[in-house]
């Protein structure tokens, strides 16, 4: 099945929809495509016949105004799955992985109020002059669990998306100087979408994934050259804690899946940041694709001075 979050022009609500036939099938139940997650997918199937049967609204696919298939998840880890891409960033820059990352599939937390959905328009980070697009590819949870086992979380999965995760590599880089981060680099803008796909209509995830800006070819990659598994990924997430329904888990960027690692093995004059006005289409086999305007970055707000310094004052030097 192919599911989407829409806005109805019946009622001008959001809407779950099964995708069929090159158009959407509203459904017409006032509920979210969160609610029929859960139960390892016994409320999606009667959903699906209802929404087929009796359809709020009918609509052809590029007509739809979409959401987010979950517009507004319970949290979002996004990991560092890929090896071509981990490695040929650092290597760009002279340094090698570091051996942890072959025993721990590392995420990040990053804000789920800041989704948007698959046609959204996308503003760039506040002071940010370095932005880049992610190309990923996320799992849905659709039911809960704790402490999985690797070999058993797949079943934990409702369905798969894109994700791209827009970064803003300036803010993130120094951020990550000081110990914490991502932050501000990253949580600015996440799109998702257009469709949560069930896992059996995808079989073994051996999926071409592209990205394109201005309609140059920028990436290319396959979501099979994962070397991290999704299942190992839910198991890693769950570890000492609890996935909950809708829970979204990113695989991280594929090999050459973004700005950053482009930049660094062929030149920022070749592969230059995003502007305002720069079109951006990142496509997955059988999951459709995001398509996002880049809008000009809001004026950051000054902070003033520290608490405790005076403005203009310099810091105390350590004795």
């Amino acid at each position: 099945m192919r599911w989407a979050t829409y806005v109805s022009p019946t009622d001008s609500a959001e809407h779950p929809a099964l995708v069929a036939d090159g158009a959407l099938h509203g459904l017409r139940d006032a509920v979210r495509l969160l609610d029929l997650l859960g139960d390892g997918g016994d409320r999606l199937a009667p959903a699906a016949r209802r929404a087929l049967a009796d359809p709020l609204d009918v609509i052809v696919e590029d007509e739809a105004v979409l959401r987010a298939p979950v517009p507004v998840p319970p949290s979002i880890r996004d990991f560092m799955a890929f090896e071509e891409h981990v490695v040929t960033s650092m290597r760009a820059i002279g340094q090698e992985l570091h051996p942890d990352w072959y025993e721990i599939p590392v995420f990040y937390f990053t804000n789920p109020a800041a989704v948007l959905g698959p046609r959204d328009d996308v503003p760039i980070s506040p002071g940010c002059a370095a932005f880049d697009y992610e190309l990923e590819v996320a799992a849905v949870v659709g039911t809960a669990g704790a402490d999985l086992d690797p070999a058993e979380a797949d079943a934990h999965i409702a369905g798969y998306t894109i994700l791209c995760d827009w970064s803003a590599r300036d803010l993130q880089m120094r951020e990550m100087r000081l110990g914490l981060g991502p932050a501000k680099g990253k949580d600015s803008a996440t799109s998702l979408g257009p469709y949560l796909v069930t896992p059996d209509e995808l079989g073994d995830l051996d999926l071409a994934m592209t990205a394109s800006v201005n309609g140059t070819p920028y990436s290319a990659g396959r979501l099979s050259d994962l070397y991290w598994g999704f299942g190992q990924l839910l198991a890693y997430a769950s570890r000492g804690t609890r996935l909950v329904p809708g829970d979204v888990i990113g695989s991280g960027t594929v090999g050459t899946g973004c700005i950053l690692e482009l930049s660094r093995v062929h030149g920022e004059d070749r592969y230059p940041y995003l502007q305002a006005g720069d079109r951006v289409r990142l496509e997955v086999e059988r999951l459709g694709a995001i398509d996002a305007r880049i809008l000009p970055a809001p004026a950051p707000l000054p902070l003033g001075a520290p608490k405790g310094r005076a403005a203009g004052t310099a810091p105390a030097t350590p004795s």
